[in-house]
């Protein structure tokens, strides 16, 4: 989509983290990854996005999701300007 922004990563160490995502070959090594780079907060925090993202791209309104996942109507809005006019990302994986 034209609409969607482009980032590059700044650095090497920011290329690197994007790189190591791509030598992940099944989901357990997706997963073993991300229990080693991240808490399980902040795990929990990633899958609560892309479910957000999910609920957007279904149509469901703002103040129904941030009810339904127990966030606030701002955190919607945030991950809704990164699906709608971020770089497409969350579209990606979301097809």
């Amino acid at each position: 989509m034209d609409s969607f922004q482009s980032f590059k990563p700044k650095n090497d160490k920011e290329r690197f983290l994007v790189k190591s995502f791509l030598k992940l070959k099944t989901e357990q090594e997706g997963a073993n990854f991300l229990r080693d780079l991240l808490t399980i907060k902040e795990i929990e925090e990633f899958a609560n996005r892309l479910k957000m993202a999910r609920l957007l791209k279904s149509g469901m309104s703002y103040k129904r999701i941030a009810k339904k996942l127990k966030v606030s109507t701002t955190t919607v809005t945030r991950v809704a300007h990164w699906l709608f006019r971020g770089c497409g990302g969350y579209e990606k994986v979301l097809k």
